[in-house]
């Protein structure tokens, strides 16, 4: 991505550091962190801000912050950075972060982030601005970092919910604080200067061994709004620094007269006047004077990224190491005025589960539209934002494999579209698996060459009744794949059958995999609800004991290994060989190719570069000294060579996968990947969810409302003629006073989803209500109705801030309520809970549980979760175990 370069502009930072605390506990360690950032911050090898815009700030009383916010706001021009370093504190939910100043009382004389801070920033004419929190509960500020106007990235110091520091530290600086100013003023090894994103990450490898208080990974997060670009935040390197350029020389001599000789001011037509006839005369004189230095790199030319959720971290990883090597930096035939080291292309990396991407090329048109200003929403579009998600129009896509591609393109207009997708060969393999516990090995049954029907056969209720989890075949690569394998068992996609799927094989199949829940957005959020370490089994995940998950050779890996899965953070070390999973590699089943797909755009001007340099970084992408390297060091298999090198994780014996295992190359065609969806399809029960949405006021704070109307618009994205929902939102605006009111928008059964996508518009558009949520009321009413519809399968999605009603609440409700989730028939509920406490209260865990449901806490892959989840209900089947 594209630098912005501060320098010489008119810059501010504000540093703000608390360690003395009337009513609250001191904090030692933050007694020299303002001094040190500032000592930092005016070093010459930073080369950024110059003596008088650093502005430091010790406040007293929160309106000390005001004032200092005020100030900088109204001059900083170029560069915003704002630092604050004391404690913080958050409300019950985790929302509306606050800090702490040296009259702050637990919930007085406090600053709140969203309402003070932002609303400052918000008001900054600033090009740039970064925020730096180091508190307690710093990662809680990325709630209400949505609402930001101006371009504005955030470095939280941790996760959300943690605290960081103890205060008991010696003095000189936090342990953040010593990382943060290390790497401003030495650099980091390789790199010209420190951007934001390279900070992030120095970061988070320096604290890497650290924990926090509570004894958790500390891991520093980061967010940005409104900006695609990174800033840079110094210019030390630990290499040979270049000069500073004579025309930032200029401007900050500029700038320093005018600080010196303030009448100057009012000369600014006199100013003008000389600058006409001497500038260029005297800056002709000087150049030609001037020793030929180098010269300035131009804006590299980005290009988008578009991948699968769980390939993300590992083509960021690639895509980054793409940026920095020769290929993208050396000079080229025909380019010789790109000064040598410069990068020619930047690659932002994003994602977005498979149906999301089949919709945005198959309304390509409103998705150029909307990048333009120009979208209309067609009928057919129903309700589809593809500048929302997927997100921005790629250059290239990286798929899971061949058979995305093709479901992608059978749904794109046959004519008049604007994208053109242009298939190219696979960058990396990953074999598919089936990860067995390993207390329930099938002894007669080959890991390395085990078939379908073997697998089903052993793993049934007569043996050992092993449940099969897969993730859900329209939001996942893999599921799609492990679903052609399934069907296509009798003679396999590797083979050179055209045949048409096995529709009995295919039903046996469905029927084992037919229960509530067992689909998952991707394998890695279903592998993270399989960790050990992570508090499932009351919320209504399955016994990982008896669960057989279907899922990659990587995914599988990482799990084994203890690596960051989904939304699991790392753990210090591998699973205890009691909680990994043994991989079986069924036979003929394909592997993952993750084939590049380049993507032209009808009308762009810049079609041949973007052309080329996609090119380039596929070509590296495929080099065994280049991309190869870093997707072996990930896990994946090469291009060229199946067994993965040294070092590779699969490589390691605790990762419990075969590293010499073959791989199955995918042969299938685009009419069996269609006729292998829509056996699918038929094979799916009809089923009814009734989408139940807490619309009180509290749910617009802290970003709870956009996570809340994008699951329930994911939702909606599924209904169909078998697939139909209801949508009500509780309280009742015109009963706000009845707890037991609700407000029915859709009726249950509705398969047409755009009087579901217009309701949403209209609580999206402020239609809420200043009213507790008696949760707890609502889902009796909710539960009455579903329990009496005819639908075979059915749920109620619960999306709700926290239940607001528990003080006031007569004990019979919950009686009735706990009743009611135990009758017949059975109606899992699937909660989205976005407070502090999230899923870890009783009431949630015990309706998860006591339903077969499920309870989703906020985060950032929640929205698919739970969409893998809703995708689930059509598959279950009376009777299910």
């Amino acid at each position: 991505m594209s630098e912005y370069d501060a320098r010489g502009k008119v810059n501010r930072a504000l540093l703000i550091g608390v360690d003395d605390y009337r009513t609250l506990r001191p904090l030692p360690a933050v007694k020299d962190n303002v001094r040190k950032l500032e000592q930092a911050l005016l070093a010459p090898g930073v080369d950024l801000f110059t003596k008088g815009e650093v502005v430091t700030c010790r406040p007293q009383e929160p309106w000390e912050v005001e004032q200092a916010l005020d100030t900088v706001v109204q001059e900083a021009r170029g560069l915003l950075l704002v630092y604050f370093s004391g404690h913080g504190r958050v409300a019950s939910d985790g929302g509306n972060l606050h800090l702490m100043v040296g009259a702050s009382e637990r919930r007085h004389k406090t600053v709140s982030w969203q309402h003070t801070v932002l609303s400052y920033l918000d008001n900054a004419r600033a090009d740039r601005i970064v925020i730096v929190l180091e508190c307690c509960y710093a990662g809680n500020a990325s709630e209400a970092f949505h609402s930001c106007r101006n371009p504005t990235s955030l470095l939280m110091a941790a996760q959300p919910n943690r605290r960081i520091f103890s205060g008991e530290e010696p003095t000189g600086g936090s342990v953040f604080n010593r990382a943060l100013v290390r790497t401003l003023e030495r650099g980091i090894p390789g790199k010209r200067f420190v951007t934001f994103e390279d900070l992030v990450r120095a970061l988070q490898e320096q604290l890497a061994g650290e924990r926090t208080p509570m004894g958790d990974v500390w891991e520093p997060r980061s967010a940005k709004q409104n900006t695609v670009d990174d800033v840079i935040l110094s210019f030390a390197t630990p290499e040979a620094r270049p000069p500073t350029p004579l025309r930032i020389r200029l401007r900050r001599r500029l700038k320093s007269s005018f600080r010196h000789w303030p009448r100057l001011r009012h000369w600014p037509r006199l100013l003008l006047i000389l600058a006409i006839i001497f500038v260029p005369a005297i800056t002709g004189i000087v150049l030609l004077r001037l020793p030929h230095g180098e010269a300035p790199c131009p804006p590299a030319l980005e290009l988008r990224l578009l991948t699968a959720p769980e390939a993300e971290p590992a083509l960021r990883r690639a895509a980054f190491d793409y940026e920095m090597s020769e290929t993208n930096t050396r000079p080229l035939n025909g380019e010789s005025d790109l000064p040598d080291g410069c990068r020619r292309a930047q690659i932002t990396v994003y994602s977005a589960a498979r149906d999301q991407v089949d919709q945005g090329f198959a309304a390509a048109e409103r998705w150029q539209g909307e990048a333009l200003g120009t979208g209309r929403a067609r009928p057919a579009d129903k309700g589809i934002d593809p500048l929302n998600r997927p997100g921005p129009q790629p250059d290239i896509w990286i798929p899971e494999s061949t058979a995305d591609y093709y479901e992608a393109r059978r749904g794109m207009p046959a004519t008049g579209s604007p994208a053109t997708l242009h298939y190219s060969a696979p960058v990396a393999y990953t074999p598919l698996v089936v990860g067995i516990p390993e207390n329930r090995r099938p002894a007669d049954v080959d890991p390395a060459h085990a078939s379908w029907p073997e697998l089903l056969d052993r793993t049934d209720g007569a043996h050992h009744d092993l449940r099969l989890l897969r993730p859900s075949p329209v939001l996942s690569g893999t599921g799609l794949l492990h679903t052609i394998g399934l069907y296509l068992a009798h003679d396999g996609p590797g083979s050179t059958s055209t045949g048409a799927p096995d529709l009995t094989l295919a039903r046996q199949a469905e029927e084992r995999l037919s229960a509530p829940g067992s689909q998952y957005a991707g394998s890695t959020e279903l592998l993270c609800s399989l960790r050990p370490d992570t508090d499932s089994d009351a919320a209504g995940f399955v016994d990982r004991t008896k669960s057989a998950p279907l899922v990659s050779e990587k995914s599988l890996a990482d799990y084994n290994l203890g690596h960051a899965i989904g939304s699991c953070p790392a753990r210090p070390s591998a699973l205890p060989f009691r909680n990994r999973y043994l991989a079986y590699y069924p036979e003929n089943v394909p592997a993952l190719d993750h084939p590049l797909v380049r993507v032209d755009w009808q009308g762009a001007t810049d079609a041949t570069v973007r052309k080329a340099a996609v090119a380039r970084f596929a070509g590296w992408l495929r080099d065994p000294d280049g991309g190869q390297r870093t997707l072996t060091a990930q896990g994946y298999r090469g291009v060229r060579e199946a067994s993965p090198p040294p070092g590779s994780p699969l490589r390691d014996s605790r990762a419990d996968v075969d590293p010499v295992g073959r791989i199955v190359p995918f042969t299938a065609g685009p009419e069996q990947v269609s006729q292998v969806l829509d056996g699918y399809d038929k094979a799916q029960k009809s089923s009814q969810v009734l989408i139940l949405m807490d619309t009180s006021t509290s749910m617009a704070d802290g970003g709870k409302l956009p996570v809340a109307l994008s699951a329930a618009g994911r939702a909606l994205e599924m209904a169909g003629p078998r697939h139909t929902y209801g949508l009500w939102a509780f309280p009742d605006r015109a009963h706000p006073a009845d707890a037991d009111a609700v407000r029915e928008l859709v009726p249950p059964g509705s398969a047409d989803p755009a009087p579901g996508k217009a309701a949403l518009d209209r609580i999206a558009g402020g239609e809420l209500v200043e009213h507790g949520a008696a949760m707890e009321e609502a889902l009796t009413r909710a539960l009455r109705t579903m329990k009496k519809s005819p639908a075979a399968n059915k749920a109620i999605v619960l999306l709700l801030d926290q239940d607001d009603g528990a003080g006031r609440r007569a004990a019979s409700v919950e009686r009735t309520l706990s009743t009611l989730v135990e009758e017949k028939p059975e109606v899992p509920i699937l909660a989205l809970v976005m407070g502090q406490s999230g899923c870890d209260t009783f009431a949630f865990r015990q309706l998860a549980g006591a339903s077969h449901g499920q309870c989703v806490p906020a985060g950032p892959q929640a929205v698919d979760t739970l969409a893998g989840r809703i995708a689930s209900i059509g598959t279950a089947a009376q009777g299910d175990r």
